[in-house]
């Protein structure tokens, strides 16, 4: 009797915007095709019809796609259409097969074979490819926003290497340098020479304007006794300077503007998931979005641990002989995996005013992980797999997060 494994074919597909390169190899590695094709529907028709000519009677096809949400999704939906079996492969485990090999290099070629041959290896473990418009349309505003976010972080890199010569002391100006006030102010005040000419009367006007009342005479007092104290800053082509600091400033006003018409629509398009982990401390609406797009259905993953794994969280075990070690665990989803270290790092944090914590139960677990001999890493990953499992619950379950009662002794 032949082994299930024998009746396949397992083809692996290394995808690009343009072309895409597929390795066809069968249970014994045997590599029995290669191709490439175009990332249209004429090139997944020569796609098929290619694999159709090495198909054997009783043998069926499955498809491993390295990238099934992006450059892959339309081959992804043309192959689900027709009704076959396609399966998703994470790029660290393409990654890892590659390193396995005893001669280390990367083509399209040998990554569509490193696929095809994790396909064979982990078949019944790999994710199924799925077509969820609702999670895509959400990656894809999540991934927007974090574009933006970098192109803002750059520019107040920018303009903190210009206004640093410009003014020494500006960090004691305000107490966030790009609040209203702050904006208006090194926008019209790109350097000192601009305020030459300006009282301190006129300066606390435009800063009371600009912050609501928050800033006055003091301040602008505070900002003009700065500036004497750090003396002329001018040098030549000082106008310039000043030109790019402006502008500089006029694209980080532009680019707050696109957040929140992108966090307006993301909160918009969250109202199609049941889910609500914004009930979690720690958890904003962004952060929802992101695991939602992330995760996609969690109905695909028949466990928390499950979910662990695949975002990377839990460790990788290794044993030999009468040792058993853990190891740190680089593969599985590694946006996910970002995604749950940022929420530990938020909720065992004690907030603004720095006394009561964000979530005092995911506090008291990393202490007590601390006191028992673990690292801060080891005692940060451990929080990390327990909001992985409260997540899965609560996007199980589509339930809230409740608070669990700390009994008086543990908090003494």
């Amino acid at each position: 009797m032949l082994h299930p494994k024998m009746k396949k074919l397992f083809i692996g597909v290394d995808v690009h915007k343009r072309t895409h390169t597929t390795v066809i190899i069968n249970c014994f590695t045997e590599k029995l095709g290669e191709l490439r094709f175009e990332n249209n529907i004429r090139g997944f028709e020569q796609f098929i019809s290619y694999v159709k000519t090495i198909l054997k009677r009783g043998i069926s096809p499955c498809f491993g796609l390295e990238d099934s949400t992006s450059n892959g999704r339309n081959l992804a939906r043309y192959l689900l259409n027709l009704g076959y079996n396609v399966k998703t492969v994470e790029s660290s485990l393409t990654y890892t097969e590659r390193r396995n090999q005893a001669i280390a290099h990367k083509t399209d070629s040998h990554d569509a074979f490193c696929v095809a041959k994790v396909l064979l290896n982990q078949l019944d473990t790999l994710p199924d490819a799925t077509m969820n418009d609702d999670s895509w349309t959400l990656q894809l505003l999540v991934s927007r926003r974090n574009a933006i976010v970098k192109v803002r972080a750059a520019l107040k890199n920018q303009v903190h290497s210009y206004i640093t010569h410009h003014y020494p002391s500006y960090r004691k100006f305000f107490n966030e340098t790009y609040c209203k006030a702050g904006m208006e102010f090194f926008q019209k005040f790109p350097s000192p020479s601009k305020l030459k000419d300006t009282t301190k009367e006129e300066l606390a006007e435009l800063l009371y304007n600009k912050s609501s009342g928050y800033f006055g005479i003091s301040q602008a007092e505070k900002i003009l006794m700065l500036v004497e104290k750090d003396g002329d800053t001018s040098t030549e082509f000082q106008e310039t300077r000043d030109f790019i600091v402006s502008n500089c400033l006029k694209e980080i006003c532009h680019c707050n503007e696109e957040l929140e018409t992108i966090e307006s629509e993301i909160k918009k398009h969250m109202k199609q998931f049941p889910y609500k982990l914004e009930t979690m401390p720690g958890i904003d609406t962004v952060t929802a979005a992101m695991l939602i797009s992330e995760i996609g259905d969690i109905r695909r993953f028949a466990s928390a641990d499950k979910l662990s794994r695949y975002s990377g969280i839990s460790p990788v075990a290794c044993s030999s002989g009468d040792k058993d070690k853990n190891f740190r665990n680089k593969q599985g989803n590694r946006r996910l995996y970002e995604i749950f270290r940022n929420i530990a790092s938020r909720s065992i944090c004690k907030g603004r005013n720095n006394q009561s914590p964000v979530n005092e139960v995911f506090l008291n677990y990393y202490n007590k992980k601390i006191s028992q001999g673990k690292t801060k890493r080891q005692a940060l990953i451990a929080v990390m797999k327990q909001i992985s499992k409260i997540v899965y619950s609560m996007m199980l379950h589509q339930r809230e997060y409740i608070k669990p009662t700390i009994p008086k002794t543990e908090n003494t």
